[in-house]
């Protein structure tokens, strides 16, 4: 990866609808040669997709919630069964094993707290395989960054500012 690759990572974690040629115009390349370089960075798995941010309150989400999972063993068929158990779930977001305390993290959304509180206690609760729940209510989210600043080997950060 070069440079350009690096600025064209960066522009589409701004604003992943920009066209080859905004991008092109934004890093000094062609259309042509953003179309080249983009499809590789996708082939490659370098780009995994494009998505829309939706503001979850929007959509009735009030209440976000962190919560710490504990399982009772660790052996094989109950990690595949929580794996299939977080799958499943669309009001679980984000799901990470942990070092620490917990085994994981939940980042759960619902409506309202009744609501969380029923995926709690009648969803993840009713699972044999999970030995404890500790739960803590997002009061504010102070920042949310869904994209990263991106290094070069040459250890140089790229910033491509869009109009």
């Amino acid at each position: 990866m070069d440079k350009f690759d690096w600025q064209i990572i960066q522009a589409l974690q701004k604003n992943g609808r920009l066209t080859n040629q905004e991008i092109g115009d934004l890093i000094g390349l062609s259309a042509s040669q953003c179309s080249r370089r983009r499809q590789l960075l996708e082939q490659k798995g370098i780009i995994l997709g494009y998505t829309a941010r939706i503001q979850q309150q929007a959509l009735g989400m009030e209440v976000t919630a962190m919560i710490h999972i504990n399982l009772r063993t660790h052996e094989a068929s109950s990690q595949q069964a929580f794996q299939e158990l977080i799958e499943a779930e669309d009001n679980i977001q984000d799901a990470f094993s942990i070092s620490g305390d917990a085994d994981f993290i939940l980042k759960v959304v619902a409506e309202n707290l009744e609501q969380l509180s029923h995926f709690v206690t009648e969803r993840l609760l009713t699972y044999s395989f999970i030995g404890h729940i500790k739960s803590y209510i997002v009061l504010k989210k102070i920042k949310e960054q869904n994209h990263f600043l991106l290094k070069s080997k040459s250890h140089n950060y790229h910033h491509v500012h869009s109009a």
